[in-house]
């Protein structure tokens, strides 16, 4: 139930004053607006933060632990030049030098280990295989 109205109160009152129980029913629409708009901010804000993260996992970035710790940089100190660098990292392709280098290193390892294993076991005469198709003609 509503309070009475005092007798010399306008009839007329708007519905958004504060009622003589005490409630405010303007503050507490203007209280719970303002908290759905920052949880909204704040979550937009984290995303667009996350942004140069998530292209790395997408693309399978190497530099996913540099990306990774300067957008937390970014996050953390509001220094908008290490959120653009994690952004630039994600973005653009570095060119993978390490595999071929390891790849070159492999086959070096290997051709040394077969060049000490020939130089190691003393020649043989290497028998030719008779193959039937070739025993088949000649006969």
């Amino acid at each position: 139930m509503s309070a009475p109205v005092h007798p010399l109160a306008p009839q007329d009152l708007p519905s958004y004053l504060a009622g003589s129980d005490g409630s405010d029913p303007l503050f507490t629409a203007v209280l719970v607006m303002l908290v759905m708009s920052l949880l909204a901010v704040g979550n937009l804000y984290l995303k667009l933060h996350a942004v140069p993260e998530k292209l790395a996992h997408k693309h399978n970035n190497t530099q996913l632990q540099i990306i990774t710790v300067l957008t937390l940089i970014a996050l953390f100190t509001h220094n908008n030049i290490f959120w653009i660098a994690a952004l630039l990292l994600a973005v653009i392709r570095l060119p993978d030098l390490t595999t071929p280098i390891n790849s070159i290193a492999k086959s070096l390892e290997q051709l040394a280990a077969r060049d000490a294993e020939d130089e190691s076991s003393p020649p043989q005469p290497e028998a030719e295989p008779e193959t039937p198709a070739l025993a088949e003609k000649e006969g």
